[in-house]
């Protein structure tokens, strides 16, 4: 059980780093009216979604 928080751990830590670097890619939508500030990050979303889509296809193509 300690080993999977480990890897978690570490895999949330990736996570938070790329998310980073990708975060605040061009259009992604951002709202500031005031105080108030709305992020919508569609295009991060789609290139997060295609990364994970072939990831998971070549994992799939090794089973």
């Amino acid at each position: 059980m300690s080993k999977l928080f480990i890897v978690l751990g570490i895999s949330f830590l990736l996570i938070g780093v790329l998310w980073s670097f990708i975060g605040k890619l061009p259009g992604d939508i951002v709202i500031r009216k005031g105080n108030t500030t709305f992020f919508f990050p569609i295009v991060t979303s789609i290139v997060v979604s295609i990364v994970l889509t072939l990831i998971f296809f070549i994992i799939g193509k090794f089973r």
